[in-house]
């Protein structure tokens, strides 16, 4: 098996390829080995590398998150983790957790909106969320008030320094263009 690895604008994570699908059912990202604990071997035992502190599973790829050290020493560990946990057929997520959770919280915007919330969920699915997966990251909607669009970032998008750039020069202009409504997009806290 060859796990292909990518940087990501973000010098924090490492995005590993090992050319397989990793996740049919949407994102799923463990913030802390607690949560990976619950729901997944394969994240569970990537946290149990010193210095890992996030993982995210995208469709074929997961992304994986240092707190400290330098990725040539983290990489090795990393690569052999995922390579023998695949190998072995082992499940990616346990019993009950198969549907990936994508609960960022409950999404908000008032009723009156909900053709507006539709084009701006439309363009993000369709134009954002491709291009910042393949950065190794997810960005999924979560609210709009007062002409701000709010968005959950993940993955290799949270803590990115260009993330504000991402957020104010890439999505804010692509929405504000096809939404004239949307004033301003902001990341929601972590």
């Amino acid at each position: 098996m060859f796990i292909q690895t990518e940087a990501t604008p973000n010098p924090a994570t490492l995005k590993f390829l090992p050319g397989r699908v990793i996740s049919s059912n949407g994102v799923a990202e463990f913030r802390n080995a607690g949560e990976a604990a619950e729901r997944s071997p394969l994240a569970a035992k990537l946290f149990a590398i010193p210095g890992v502190n996030g993982v995210l599973f995208g469709y074929d790829f997961i992304t994986v998150s240092k707190e400290s050290g330098e990725w040539e020493h983290l990489k090795p560990a990393v690569l052999g983790t995922i390579m023998e946990h695949l190998m072995a057929d082992a499940p990616i997520m346990t019993g009950e957790a198969t549907a990936f959770d994508h609960s960022d919280g409950e999404e908000f915007f008032a009723p009156e909106d909900a053709d507006i919330v539709e084009t701006i969920k439309e363009l993000i699915e369709t134009r954002v969320r491709p291009a910042v997966a393949r950065d190794g990251g997810d960005i999924t909607f979560r609210g709009f008030e007062h002409g701000i669009v709010y968005l959950n970032m993940r993955g290799s998008c949270a803590g990115c320094p260009s993330s504000t750039a991402t957020l104010k020069h890439g999505i804010e202009n692509l929405l504000r263009h096809f939404v004239p409504e949307v004033q301003g997009v902001e990341a929601m806290p972590q």
